[in-house]
């Protein structure tokens, strides 16, 4: 089994979740600029679980650790950087804010990261 190809699919569906929570669940309760906050971290999850499943299919031969490196980072990202914003969202707490851009970084890397295992791929 592959492990990322498993934290892939789970964020896949968290994402999903979270895109509709906002949608259905937070309409009316937050005010137009949290709930767009929100929808920023849904999107960017759903984009990082799919990254997360392109870098679980390229983990193998010369490309695994980089490969294995992006998963790593993307999954940090979904962490640091959606979470922060849905945490930011619901509390209005904007000191949680601070932690955004470190997941975002941790988006840049992995995609380098990608990059990088591209490089070492061999079909």
């Amino acid at each position: 089994m592959n492990a990322w190809l498993l934290v892939a699919a789970i964020n896949g569906a968290l994402a999903v979740a979270a895109g509709a929570f906002g949608a259905h669940g937070l309409q009316g309760r937050i005010d137009a600029h949290a709930l767009q906050i929100f929808e920023t971290g849904a999107r960017y999850h759903m984009y990082h679980a799919l990254a997360i499943g392109l870098a679980a299919f390229s983990i193998r031969d010369a490309a695994a650790t980089p490969a294995t490196a992006a998963a790593g980072f993307f999954l940090a990202g979904i962490l640091l950087f959606s979470g922060s914003l849905y945490l930011l969202a619901l509390t209005g707490v904007r000191l949680i804010g601070i932690v955004t851009p470190f997941g975002g970084v941790c988006f840049l890397v992995g995609w380098i990261c990608l990059a990088f295992a591209a490089t070492r791929f061999k079909m």
